[in-house]
């Protein structure tokens, strides 16, 4: 598998926020999102084996599998098994664009093109707020978890509005939650 980076920190978004977790980040993307603050290009060639070695040299046994997209690893159904084996409660994160082992424990879908999404049942909905109407959404999925997280942009004033137009549509539409990039706000990765 071509893997960005393996790290321990935080999980800072969605249902699992301040969950001390393992990230295994794979490395290229379906989509090519203009706000995605991930490298998710560059990485190295590492095997299953060598990943979950890795992983377990971290205290956590929550492991969060995110890139880029990893649902364009081949090698993700072996990945999940042996993250399993090992003892680890596997969560990913997709924007919806493949089908996914069925034996993932929790599934963010964070859409990004809604025509090209096939998953509709994730664990967990966490839409990137950019002021989009959310009707689309509400109609199409059918998640346990719904998550609305403001667009983190360049322009601090545009966040800023981003994250205050958020915060009234999660009031006037409770059985969405807010979630915020947490690990940004503390400094950590």
């Amino acid at each position: 598998m071509k893997v960005n980076e393996i790290f321990c920190s935080v999980q800072g978004e969605g249902y699992f926020t301040g969950t001390a977790a393992v990230f295994i980040r794979t490395s290229g993307c379906n989509l090519k999102c203009s706000f995605c603050d991930t490298k998710h290009e560059e990485g190295q060639e590492m095997s299953v084996e060598n990943i979950v070695r890795q992983a377990q040299t971290y205290q956590p046994r929550h492991a969060v599998i995110t890139g880029g997209e990893p649902s364009l690893q081949p090698e993700l159904p072996q990945l999940v098994d042996a993250l399993h084996k090992a003892g680890f409660y596997v969560q990913i994160e997709t924007n919806g664009t493949h089908p996914l082992p069925p034996s993932i424990d929790w599934v963010t879908c964070s859409p990004k093109v809604l025509e090209k999404t096939v998953i509709t049942h994730p664990h967990e909905l966490k839409v990137v707020y950019q002021g989009q109407s959310m009707t689309i959404y509400e109609e199409t999925f059918h998640p346990q978890v719904w998550c609305l997280q403001p667009c983190d942009t360049a322009d601090r004033k545009q966040s800023e509005s981003l994250l205050t137009q958020t915060v009234e549509y999660v009031l006037q539409h409770p059985r969405w939650r807010l979630s915020l990039q947490t690990h940004k706000l503390i400094g950590v990765r």
